[in-house]
């Protein structure tokens, strides 16, 4: 029995009608010589659900939301409620693909069993076929759900022969009535003074929070709070973070359109060997051109930078078994506003440096420590409206952008080779309409865009502004060693 903690609690307020809060991934497989069907997917998880606990445990609500739920195992657990099957229609390609897993995407898990499902997708052109997994955010974030795809792969096509005993689960049994009210009075009765160390902890963080950082003395304050708690740390001052109106930010819809697709992780690397920076540094410098490029065509490009969060993973190594997220969150500008794509880069290299250096000398903690400030029941019910009009009124950020480190050789399920993995995240009101993730795989960089049609239209056209943005920086590190006119092509499927 563990409860959830304020901010895996945030992730289950956070969900609306328009919201839904949980992340995925779509893998491409090519099943020669395996057998990807329903029958071989369910023994696979029959197999192993065991070792993840995000695929084996379900909520525990406390009556009338009093406190945070719990989770616990399911006594009920039956794998028809997770694991379904469809067929595309013909032809099969990239673009219905996409259709039909953004129907999916769209809907809401059901709180009442564990909280996750999988979709074996068949009809796919050149004989491939799909699967669609989504966790909610609950219980998973980026490594945890990394961790928790490896669990269902294998090294080599012969590796789902190979019988895996299942051993007994330690009991988690649900809370009795009583306990659950108890712990909820205690908690109601102790808040204001847990509140309280939230806030000044959170002050420390003040200039590092999105629109509050921009306020003025809010680093002044910051300072002092650091001050207060003992930290002798100096950290790097971050520039303003103020996030511009752009199409990407106001009220979402329920509705979501989805792309995806890869561009070769050498080339990336050879951009960034030849600009001393980072792979991730390049990625956020192709997020940052291609949304200049689709902003420009609207006639939508600010002036000012776009604001960026950045989720970072501060999960510890005796903490892979732990249900549920352990993130924190840089949050810097993104240099859209720079015309030159060279100058560009430079410029996302030293944003994301100082970023870096700030965030390795006292990570962050203000997203934890802002989701304890009120208690349970106000936060459940006020969550949706907050986030909302925020969103409408004063956008903290202009989108999510994620880049999530994956295994640089192939990988197999049920015996079929693992081709590609696109990531699929979470869009709210206060985060924007937009949110590229991206999955580095057997020399790959797998990109995954979420959209709200009615806060981003053409959502393959960003994709190929990506393609088009690292085109253009190969060209402006090494001329003419790729040959006159050409480029990398972004593959798709």
């Amino acid at each position: 029995m563990r409860q959830l903690t304020p901010l895996d609690a945030q992730f289950l307020h956070v969900e609306s009608e328009t919201t839904a809060a949980h992340v995925a991934g779509l893998a491409v497989l090519d099943p020669a010589g395996g057998a990807v069907d329903r029958d071989a997917l369910a023994q696979l998880l029959l197999d192993r659900v065991h070792l993840s606990p995000a695929l084996s445990l379900r909520l525990v609500e406390v009556p009338f939301g009093l406190d945070r739920p719990y989770w616990c195992a399911d006594p009920a657990f039956d794998l028809g409620n997770h694991l379904f099957e469809t067929t595309l229609p013909a032809p099969g390609d990239d673009a219905a693909l996409a259709e039909a897993v953004a129907a999916i995407h769209e809907r809401r898990l059901d709180r009442s069993r564990p909280l996750w499902e999988m979709h074996l997708i068949k009809g796919l052109a050149g004989g491939r076929v799909a699967v669609y997994t989504k966790v909610h955010h609950a219980a998973i974030d980026g490594v945890s759900g990394a961790e928790t795809l490896a669990t269902l792969l294998d090294l080599t096509p012969e590796g789902t022969r190979e019988r895996r005993p299942r051993p007994a689960a330690p009991r988690q049994d649900a809370p009795g009535l009583m306990e659950m009210l108890a712990g909820a009075a205690v908690r109601s009765v102790t808040h204001p003074v847990r509140a309280a160390r939230s806030a000044v902890r959170a002050a420390g963080d003040l200039d590092a929070i999105p629109l509050v950082g921009a306020l003025p003395g809010a680093k002044a304050i910051a300072r002092a709070a650091r001050l207060v708690a003992g930290d002798q740390k100096e950290r790097p001052e971050l520039p303003g973070l103020t996030a511009p109106r752009t199409p990407f930010n106001g009220p979402i819809s329920a509705r979501r359109e989805l792309s995806f697709g890869s561009v070769p992780l050498k080339e990336v690397k050879k951009v960034a060997k030849a600009n001393g920076i980072s792979v991730n540094d390049v990625v956020m410098a192709l997020c940052a051109s291609a949304l200049r490029s689709w902003l420009d065509e609207r006639d939508a490009l600010p002036e000012e930078p776009l604001v960026v969060a950045v989720p970072v993973a501060v999960r510890t190594g005796g903490a892979k078994d732990v249900v549920g997220n352990q993130i924190a969150a840089m949050v810097a500008p993104m240099p859209t506003n720079v015309p030159d794509a060279g100058e560009r880069l430079r410029a996302v290299g030293e944003t994301m440096n100082r970023a870096k250096r700030r965030f390795a000398l006292a990570p962050p903690s203000w997203l934890g420590e802002l989701c304890s400030l009120l208690p349970a029941p106000v936060t459940s019910l006020a969550t949706p409206a907050i986030f909302r009009l925020a969103g409408s009124a004063f956008p903290p950020i202009n989108l999510i952008i994620s880049n999530v480190p994956g295994p640089q050789f192939p990988l197999y399920m049920c015996g079929g080779r693992v081709l590609a993995y696109y990531p699929l995240s979470v869009l709210t009101d206060l985060s924007g309409g937009v949110n590229i993730t991206c999955f580095s795989y057997d020399g790959m960089l797998d990109f995954g865009i979420v959209a709200c049609p009615e806060r981003a239209d053409d959502v393959w056209g960003l994709l190929g502004h990506l393609r088009d943005a690292l085109d253009e920086l190969l060209a402006e590190c090494v001329g003419d060693e790729f040959g006159d006119g050409v480029g990398v092509d972004l593959v798709t499927g």
